[in-house]
């Protein structure tokens, strides 16, 4: 901004994503950490942040975002839950928000994943979805994850069924017509998606193409929390240039 440190401040400070966000930024010397705020706690005046990094749970994200853009605050968040509602509620609140401290529109960035495999995984399932007949998607998390699908998963799935719709496909085949136990999982834009809860996992997921005679998957693997720090910090160093909402960091990416 003008030469210092980008001034950072942490929401869901405590949690796993968050204590680690926190980690980061104390060790990345561009920025500086200078608030940690979890449930429950008085945001104030956000100890002065240019930028925060907002992880909580999904029924406190959209409150929290807003406190930020109402004090000019551009926002980086990771948490997951952001329907088309709570967008359009957001994106008017972005309009009639102050300008940050640097003077620009305030930028909020969602983004369903910060692994930059993950965003490519993402943008090479989008490229091959018009090409097969068949596409699942499996995404699989520990299981203390809240919410079912991943945003990753959803996101995939939409972006796979908007690539479909546009080279005209239709639905995906399958033949069953009896499932009282939901065994073929969620429809997310028409793509089935199944979501696995199992201990030892962090975040993983892939995607299954299928034609006659052949398959294609393409999978990812968060072997380690560490794995997003690269894509956080990235969406923190430039959420400042991109005013407005921005729903996935492939934007910032150039992808």
């Amino acid at each position: 901004m003008d030469g210092r440190p980008l001034a950072v401040a942490v929401i869901g400070a405590n949690g796993r994503m968050g204590s680690t966000v926190c980690r980061a930024v104390e060790a990345a010397p561009d920025l500086r950490l200078v608030g940690r705020y979890d449930q429950g706690d008085d945001l104030g005046d956000l100890g002065g942040a240019d930028v925060v990094v907002e992880f909580s749970v999904p029924d406190a994200s959209l409150g929290n975002v807003l406190a930020c853009v109402e004090r000019g605050v551009h926002v980086v968040v990771g948490t997951t839950g952001w329907g088309d509602v709570k967008l359009a509620r957001l994106a008017a609140a972005v309009t009639a928000a102050p300008p940050s401290r640097g003077g620009t529109g305030v930028g909020v960035l969602i983004a369903p994943n910060f692994a930059l495999g993950a965003i490519l995984m993402m943008n090479f399932a989008a490229q091959a979805a018009r090409f097969f007949e068949s596409v699942e998607v499996v995404e699989l998390h520990h299981p203390a994850k809240v919410d079912a699908p991943s945003g990753t998963a959803a996101r995939t799935a939409d972006l796979i069924g908007a690539a479909r719709d546009a080279a005209g496909l239709g639905p995906v085949p399958d033949a069953t017509t009896q499932d009282p136990d939901g065994a073929r999982g969620a429809r997310v834009h028409g793509i089935p998606v199944h979501a696995l809860r199992v201990r030892g996992l962090v975040a993983h997921q892939e995607v299954i193409f299928g034609n006659v005679g052949e398959t294609l998957t393409i999978r990812h693997d968060s072997l380690d929390r560490e794995s997003f720090m690269a894509g956080v910090l990235t969406g923190v160093r430039r959420v400042a240039d991109h005013p407005g909402v921005t729903v996935g960091l492939e934007h910032y990416l150039g992808l």
